[in-house]
């Protein structure tokens, strides 16, 4: 087949920069805007914090439109088109079809979808760690090598998955070491020596098992414990006590010691890192009071802080636009480009804060009377279209808005995404939340018999007989979108 070029014409829509900038940005909860703030004011000098006067935009706007247009060497009008910003990229202006044959390498990320990264500066790492503790052991340079090899074999909960076979081979192939799984077995059991206790393990059961011989007293119940976990390990995970009880002939007392004793043991040694076992801040991007039983509605101030034009570079780009030579005129287009994607970033913060604040009334406007009263069943069915149809924005947008974005209230913070339930009709043909089921079956689960807790069929006949007409599997749902687990492994002694 001949190839052969040709040329058509046809209309699409193409998002601006400034509207893929505000989708962006309008996603962001509170704390992840402060460092996209702070990381433009790095990349962008013309952006700085403090208020703006009015004389100042004006002189700014007054100077940009006097150098939109300038004279190259010949005399002629050339337009000087700032590049795009920085965090924009060929596939914002193109559409899957235009794209293909600009792919080079496979990329699963959206035109939405943006990669930072930030130098962090931390102290010692778990890995680190371990392997200060290897070299304090007297070895040789092969068991030192495999040691450090092992540790890196670590995963991110203090677990090493991958088969001792397969690691004598990467040794072979790796760093030319020829090795056995004895060697390196004897290499594992030092390591599973250090500190955190359990680290190393190749399972859950022999996490459990390097604690419980660390224990310095061996009382009745570690022994207890430690023979439970070695030979009934199936039975006490399924939580068949049952049959735990015959094997060991011991009474529910007993069981209780035990299980109070697993309890204390640490499953994931590697989370006792700084970075996986802290706590992440919760900052609310808005606050709801009642004052007379009136709701108000605010912003968190730290959500649009203010950002202003530099005036240094409003002066430089006055003094390089009276330069016509070509170092002139390129100082003068990239001092230009600087100001510019400063002004589209504000104005997108402006956008961002508008349209919050427009959907957030919206929603409380839509759920007035729990945000008053505090009582959950009179929060309203609610889904994404009832508020972008009110507000007269895309579907899409108030999805942004209520994505990881958190609402502080009387009663306490909430994810705004919480706020949006699918609606379910009563007995009486009432419409009720699908959040005031969540909370009765809640109810009904911390209320129930823990030697014998409820199964989702007795669950589903309870809400029935309240009204709820509501299938076993839509129980099983909302149990697991609450992080309850099944009936059995409620269960206990």
């Amino acid at each position: 087949m001949a190839l052969k070029q040709s040329q058509n014409l046809r209309l699409s829509q193409k998002l601006l920069p400034q509207q893929i900038l505000l989708m962006k940005l309008l996603q962001l909860p509170t704390m992840a805007l402060e460092e996209r703030i702070k990381e433009e004011m790095e990349a962008n000098p013309a952006l700085e914090e403090g208020e703006s006067e009015n004389e100042e935009e004006i002189d700014q706007n007054e100077t940009l439109d006097e150098i939109d247009e300038e004279f190259d060497e010949n005399g002629d009008v050339t337009e000087v088109e700032p590049p795009p910003l920085n965090d924009v990229e060929m596939e914002d202006y193109m559409d899957a079809e235009e794209l293909d044959s600009y792919k080079y390498e496979i990329s699963n990320k959206g035109a939405d979808d943006e990669t930072r990264e930030f130098v962090v500066v931390e102290g010692i790492g778990f890995h680190e760690l371990l392997e200060q503790q290897l070299g304090m052991r007297d070895l040789s340079d092969q068991e030192y090598t495999i040691g450090v090899y092992l540790i890196g074999c670590i995963d991110e909960d203090g677990y090493i998955r991958r088969e001792l076979e397969l690691i004598v081979d990467d040794l072979a192939f790796n760093y030319n070491i020829t090795t056995t799984i004895q060697e390196v077995e004897k290499m594992l059991l030092i390591i599973q020596g250090f500190d955190p206790a359990g680290v190393g393990a190749r399972n859950l059961q022999e996490c459990l098992l390097l604690q419980l011989d660390r224990k310095k007293e061996k009382t009745k119940e570690i022994v207890l414990a430690i023979e439970v976990i070695k030979n009934q390990m199936d039975e006490f995970s399924k939580k068949h006590y049952d049959k735990i009880l015959r094997k060991l002939g011991i009474d529910n007392e007993d069981l209780k010691d035990i299980i109070e004793v697993v309890k204390h043991l640490n499953p994931r040694p590697g989370s006792n890192d700084s970075k996986s076992g802290g706590v992440s801040e919760v900052v609310p991007d808005f606050l709801i009071t009642v004052n007379d039983g009136i709701a108000e509605l605010t912003l968190n101030g730290r959500n649009m802080p203010d950002l202003k034009i530099s005036k240094e570079y409003v002066e430089m780009l006055k003094e390089y636009s009276k330069n016509k030579d070509k170092p002139g005129k390129e100082a003068s287009g990239f001092i230009k480009n600087k100001i510019e994607s400063a002004e589209w970033f504000i104005e997108a913060l402006n956008q961002r804060y508008t349209t919050l604040l427009l959907c957030m009334q919206c929603i409380l406007e839509y759920q007035e009377e729990y945000f008053i009263t505090g009582d959950e069943s009179k929060i309203r069915p609610m889904i994404l279209k009832d508020i972008a149809n009110r507000v007269g924005l895309d579907l899409s947008t108030v999805s942004r808005v209520a994505n990881s974005k958190y609402v502080q209230t009387p009663y306490g913070t909430f994810l705004l995404k919480t706020f949006f339930s699918e609606s379910m009709s009563t007995d009486s043909g009432e419409e009720v939340s699908s959040r005031e089921i969540k909370r009765i079956l809640k109810d009904y689960v911390n209320a129930e018999d823990k030697s014998n807790p409820l199964t989702d069929d007795e669950l589903c006949i309870k809400l029935k007989e309240k009204g709820y007409n509501i299938a076993r599997r839509t129980v099983a749902k909302y149990r697991e979108q609450l992080d309850i687990p099944v009936g059995r492994l409620r269960k206990e002694v």
